[in-house]
Protein backbone atom coordinates (compact mmCIF):
# COMPACT_ATOMS: atom_id res chain seq x y z
CA UNK A 1 0.00 0.00 0.00
CA UNK A 2 1.23 3.27 -0.97
CA UNK A 3 1.94 6.33 2.12
CA UNK A 4 -0.01 9.26 0.67
CA UNK A 5 0.92 12.39 1.87
CA UNK A 6 -2.26 14.47 4.21
CA UNK A 7 -2.32 18.22 4.64
CA UNK A 8 -4.00 19.30 8.08
CA UNK A 9 -4.61 23.11 9.75
CA UNK A 10 -1.95 24.49 11.30
CA UNK A 11 -0.92 22.99 14.80
CA UNK A 12 -3.32 20.01 14.17
CA UNK A 13 -0.96 17.41 13.00
CA UNK A 14 -1.19 15.49 16.41
CA UNK A 15 -4.66 15.92 16.78
CA UNK A 16 -5.60 14.61 12.74
CA UNK A 17 -3.03 11.84 13.14
CA UNK A 18 -4.73 10.60 16.64
CA UNK A 19 -7.91 10.63 15.34
CA UNK A 20 -7.14 8.61 12.19
CA UNK A 21 -5.66 6.25 14.66
CA UNK A 22 -8.85 5.69 16.67
CA UNK A 23 -10.84 5.00 12.63
CA UNK A 24 -8.32 2.10 12.47
CA UNK A 25 -6.07 4.11 9.64
CA UNK A 26 -2.72 3.94 9.58
CA UNK A 27 -1.09 6.99 10.03
CA UNK A 28 2.30 8.27 10.27
CA UNK A 29 3.33 11.70 11.84
CA UNK A 30 6.84 12.56 12.72
CA UNK A 31 7.43 14.12 15.66
CA UNK A 32 10.67 15.53 16.98
CA UNK A 33 11.87 16.11 20.64
CA UNK A 34 12.81 19.77 21.32
CA UNK A 35 13.94 21.93 24.59
CA UNK A 36 11.15 24.47 24.76
CA UNK A 37 12.24 27.47 27.62
CA UNK A 38 9.05 28.80 29.80
CA UNK A 39 10.13 31.76 32.42
CA UNK A 40 10.13 29.09 35.00
CA UNK A 41 11.29 25.88 33.65
CA UNK A 42 12.60 23.86 30.56
CA UNK A 43 10.18 21.00 29.11
CA UNK A 44 11.30 18.56 26.70
CA UNK A 45 8.27 18.91 23.93
CA UNK A 46 6.69 16.46 21.03
CA UNK A 47 6.30 18.78 17.67
CA UNK A 48 5.57 17.94 14.31
CA UNK A 49 8.88 17.61 11.91
CA UNK A 50 6.79 18.67 8.82
CA UNK A 51 4.40 21.19 9.51
CA UNK A 52 0.72 20.55 8.47
CA UNK A 53 1.35 16.91 7.16
CA UNK A 54 0.88 13.48 8.32
CA UNK A 55 1.14 10.29 6.40
CA UNK A 56 -1.37 7.98 5.40
CA UNK A 57 -0.99 4.25 4.63
CA UNK A 58 -4.41 3.04 2.69
CA UNK A 59 -5.60 1.29 -0.66
CA UNK A 60 -6.38 3.81 -3.73
CA UNK A 61 -9.87 2.73 -2.93
CA UNK A 62 -9.64 3.73 0.82
CA UNK A 63 -8.50 7.26 0.26
CA UNK A 64 -11.83 8.77 1.55
CA UNK A 65 -11.56 7.72 5.05
CA UNK A 66 -9.39 10.30 6.00
CA UNK A 67 -12.21 13.13 5.01
CA UNK A 68 -14.36 14.13 7.83
CA UNK A 69 -11.37 13.67 10.64
CA UNK A 70 -11.31 16.93 12.80
CA UNK A 71 -7.94 18.84 11.51
CA UNK A 72 -7.66 17.09 7.76
CA UNK A 73 -8.00 18.94 5.25
CA UNK A 74 -7.10 17.12 2.21
CA UNK A 75 -4.39 15.19 0.23
CA UNK A 76 -1.64 16.94 -0.88
CA UNK A 77 -1.36 16.36 -4.71
CA UNK A 78 1.73 16.15 -7.32
CA UNK A 79 1.27 16.71 -11.03
CA UNK A 80 -2.69 16.37 -10.31
CA UNK A 81 -2.57 13.30 -8.67
CA UNK A 82 -2.20 12.45 -4.54
CA UNK A 83 1.44 12.58 -4.07
CA UNK A 84 2.89 9.42 -3.03
CA UNK A 85 5.57 8.38 -0.57
CA UNK A 86 7.71 5.20 -1.19
CA UNK A 87 8.12 2.68 2.26
CA UNK A 88 12.00 3.32 1.76
CA UNK A 89 11.71 7.26 2.78
CA UNK A 90 9.07 6.87 5.38
CA UNK A 91 11.48 4.41 6.86
CA UNK A 92 14.78 6.74 6.45
CA UNK A 93 12.56 9.22 8.21
CA UNK A 94 11.98 7.43 11.22
CA UNK A 95 15.67 6.07 11.52
CA UNK A 96 16.66 9.67 11.17
CA UNK A 97 14.56 10.43 14.25
CA UNK A 98 15.84 7.53 15.91
CA UNK A 99 19.23 8.14 15.24
CA UNK A 100 19.88 11.84 15.66
CA UNK A 101 19.55 14.25 18.12
CA UNK A 102 16.49 16.07 17.61
CA UNK A 103 17.60 19.22 18.52
CA UNK A 104 20.07 19.41 14.99
CA UNK A 105 17.04 18.56 13.01
CA UNK A 106 15.40 21.60 11.23
CA UNK A 107 13.56 21.60 8.09
CA UNK A 108 14.83 25.61 6.78
CA UNK A 109 12.22 27.12 4.09
CA UNK A 110 13.45 29.95 2.54
CA UNK A 111 11.81 33.09 1.30
CA UNK A 112 12.40 36.22 -0.82
CA UNK A 113 13.68 38.89 1.52
CA UNK A 114 14.34 36.48 3.80
CA UNK A 115 18.55 36.99 5.43
CA UNK A 116 20.65 33.83 5.33
CA UNK A 117 24.51 33.27 6.59
CA UNK A 118 26.33 30.70 4.46
CA UNK A 119 27.79 28.59 6.60
CA UNK A 120 30.34 26.38 4.19
CA UNK A 121 32.06 26.15 0.54
CA UNK A 122 33.64 29.24 -1.40
CA UNK A 123 31.13 31.82 0.17
CA UNK A 124 31.82 31.07 3.85
CA UNK A 125 30.42 33.53 6.70
CA UNK A 126 28.81 35.75 3.73
CA UNK A 127 25.04 37.06 5.00
CA UNK A 128 22.43 37.67 2.07
CA UNK A 129 19.30 38.53 0.99
CA UNK A 130 17.01 35.58 -0.82
CA UNK A 131 16.17 37.42 -4.15
CA UNK A 132 14.39 33.92 -5.44
CA UNK A 133 13.97 29.90 -4.45
CA UNK A 134 13.60 26.83 -7.10
CA UNK A 135 13.87 23.63 -5.46
CA UNK A 136 17.59 23.28 -3.41
CA UNK A 137 19.40 26.21 -5.54
CA UNK A 138 18.75 29.64 -4.13
CA UNK A 139 19.57 33.10 -5.36
CA UNK A 140 21.65 35.15 -2.69
CA UNK A 141 22.84 38.64 -2.77
CA UNK A 142 25.59 39.38 -1.03
CA UNK A 143 25.49 42.99 -0.21
CA UNK A 144 29.49 42.66 0.71
CA UNK A 145 30.47 41.52 -2.34
CA UNK A 146 28.11 43.26 -4.43
CA UNK A 147 27.25 39.64 -6.59
CA UNK A 148 24.52 37.41 -7.12
CA UNK A 149 25.35 33.75 -5.80
CA UNK A 150 23.47 30.59 -6.43
CA UNK A 151 23.51 28.81 -3.51
CA UNK A 152 23.13 24.77 -4.03
CA UNK A 153 21.69 23.72 -0.59
CA UNK A 154 22.91 19.90 -1.49
CA UNK A 155 26.62 21.18 -1.68
CA UNK A 156 26.59 24.40 1.25
CA UNK A 157 25.38 24.95 4.51
CA UNK A 158 23.62 28.07 5.27
CA UNK A 159 21.37 29.68 7.98
CA UNK A 160 18.59 31.95 8.55
CA UNK A 161 20.13 35.23 10.36
CA UNK A 162 18.60 38.19 11.66
CA UNK A 163 14.77 39.86 10.39
CA UNK A 164 14.09 39.79 6.93
CA UNK A 165 13.09 43.44 5.37
CA UNK A 166 9.38 42.69 5.69
CA UNK A 167 9.04 42.27 9.08
CA UNK A 168 11.47 45.39 9.72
Amino acid sequence: MPWFVIYTKSRSEKLAANELRKRGVDVYCPLRKIKRQWSDRVKMVEEPLFRSYCFVNLEENERQAVYGVPGVVGYLHWLQKPAIVKQKEIDLIKDMLNDFDHDALELLDFKTADRLKITSGAFMDQEGEVMSTQGKTIVVKLESLQVYVSVDLNKNKVEKVGRTKREL
